[in-house]
């Protein structure tokens, strides 16, 4: 049971690296709501790749579904960086 939780969260740890660059850098500055907003993103992509790989047999659709997820994970993250598409809450 523990190996199954820690596989949960182990994507997680993946936000020590903003976390340490607060530590060494003035460049990084999260705030709580960033660790929590990108927490959600990296969990729901994981979970996203978990449920692909579990349940699609062909290797051809499982690229195809994993390459989606990862770019529409990638325009969610560039928008809430920069605001790419100008929505008004981004780079907030």
């Amino acid at each position: 049971m523990m190996n199954k939780k820690w596989s949960v969260f182990s994507p997680l740890l993946l936000l020590l690296l903003p976390l340490i660059g607060m530590f060494v850098s003035n460049e990084v500055n999260w705030s709580f709501l960033d660790f929590i907003v990108m927490g959600i993103l990296i969990l729901s992509f994981s979970f996203g790749i978990k449920q692909v790989l579990k349940t699609t047999k062909n290797i051809k659709y499982r690229i195809l579904i994993i390459g989606l997820i990862l770019i529409l994970f990638l325009l969610i993250w560039a928008e809430l960086a920069v605001g790419i598409f100008g929505t008004p809450f981004a780079g907030s």
